[in-house]
């Protein structure tokens, strides 16, 4: 089988899966931005470069070069750009090109696109299938945010689509701060931004954002107290083939992506992944996130991400969701790990390379996610590009450095 992979942001998992599904005999490619670790994989088959300027048209001369079986992207950018490109196709394209039936038969339907890449409407699917939620109000105005004000005590949680990795969350402990942060959530990306973006980080893609101008829908949450718990899944057409929940222990910043992770069985994860599956016919993989509240222990959605997630390449610490997806794509049937002995045998699990750069004592009680086998891939994730170029080490630095106390001239 063929898979095609395709990531804007070098994501240390994008090359994990490339090495689990060589692993089981697949040929795997993928479409990517320059410097990405999985090109230091021995097995890749073919990579693509992913051009900010012209995104639709990368991912289309990457599908027709290699004729993949499947599509996986792994982060959200992308999964804009294949509905854009499916879009695209089924309005403009002739009928017999095969690229939108291959965008709809890896990541579902396209009446589940406008859902699954916007927070407050996938949110009220949620709730219409009994999943429970935080009270949530979509943001279109400063008075919105005034009429929530009246109902729902402080923090609030505010959030932007088009975000991820924590970036587009903000947590307001008043009337005045929320205000201020839902107006620089639903502004566009500045240029600023974008010129650091794309001269330090080398991501040019916030360029074309800002070229774009577009802004973001946002949306309030009520501030749920408890700990961040997610789960990742793997399915097709609807069904859900394996799934893997976790709690987590610990993050790379207070709303950034996890670190640590413990393995927890929790029914609502379970329930509420296999709902919207369903409801939405999705194939491939998704994640969900959620809060399990102090106390009660009860379990809220918060938000899904349309694409893979660090969980899904993990096999030792349960269900095998890379095995799974191919089992269904070769008509082959799946004998999934139960899942109460893999829990017992990997209970946690430090994401690599986060938690090995801190060299914290959860890492020796952890399941140590660690690409054996490829030296050359753990060097490029241990030093990732560009943190190791010298214009991110100088901006690096000056921002770590603290300011000057500023003397008191009356003194």
């Amino acid at each position: 089988m063929r898979i095609l992979l395709a990531d804007t942001d070098r994501r240390a998992y994008a090359a994990r899966l490339a090495m689990g599904f060589t692993a089981l005999g697949c040929e795997v490619s993928i479409v990517c931005s320059d410097h990405h670790p999985v090109e230091n994989i021995r097995a890749l088959h073919r990579s693509f470069p992913y051009s900010a300027l012209r995104p639709l048209a990368s991912l289309r001369r990457a599908i027709e070069s290699t004729a993949p079986d499947l599509i996986i992207p792994c982060e959200d950018r992308v999964v804009q750009h294949l509905h854009q490109l499916c879009w695209q196709f089924r309005t403009h394209g002739s009928p017999q090109d095969g690229v939108a039936s291959l965008i709809e038969r890896s990541l579902g339907p396209p009446s589940s696109y406008p859902i699954v890449s916007a927070r407050y409407p996938l949110l009220q699917l949620a709730k219409a299938e009994g999943i429970r939620v935080p009270s949530t109000c979509l943001l279109q105005t400063p008075e919105d945010l005034s009429r929530w004000q009246t109902k729902h005590a402080l923090p609030w949680v505010l959030k932007a689509d088009g975000t991820w990795g924590g970036s587009g969350v903000r947590v307001a402990e008043t009337p005045q701060d929320a205000e201020a942060m839902f107006h620089i959530l639903k502004g566009p990306c500045g240029l600023k931004r974008a010129l650091k973006r794309a001269l330090v980080n080398r991501d040019s893609f916030y360029l074309r954002d800002w070229w774009q101008a577009c802004s973001r829908a946002v949306i309030v949450q009520a501030f749920i107290p408890g700990r961040p718990a997610n789960c990742a899944v793997a399915c097709w057409e609807g069904e859900v083939l394996a799934q893997m929940g976790v709690e987590v222990l610990a993050t790379t910043q207070p709303t950034g992506p996890a670190s640590v992770v413990r393995r927890v069985d929790n029914a609502e994860m379970v329930r509420a992944a296999e709902r919207i599956a369903r409801q939405l016919h999705l194939s491939g993989f998704f994640g969900l996130d959620f809060i399990i509240e102090t106390g009660s222990r009860q379990t809220y959605l918060v938000e899904m991400n349309p694409r893979c997630t660090p969980l899904c390449h993990i096999p030792s610490a349960g269900p095998d969701m890379i095995a799974a997806l191919c089992a269904r794509l070769a008509g082959r049937s799946f004998a999934a790990k139960p899942a109460t002995a893999a829990r017992s045998e990997h209970e946690v699990i430090a994401y690599f390379p986060q938690e090995w750069n801190l060299n914290s004592e959860l890492l020796k009680l952890s399941l140590q996610d660690f690409p054996h086998g490829e030296p050359e891939l753990d060097q490029a994730l241990s030093r990732p590009f560009p943190q190791r170029t010298l214009l991110y080490r100088i901006v690096d630095y000056l921002s770590r450095v603290p300011a000057a106390p500023v003397m008191d001239q009356h003194r």
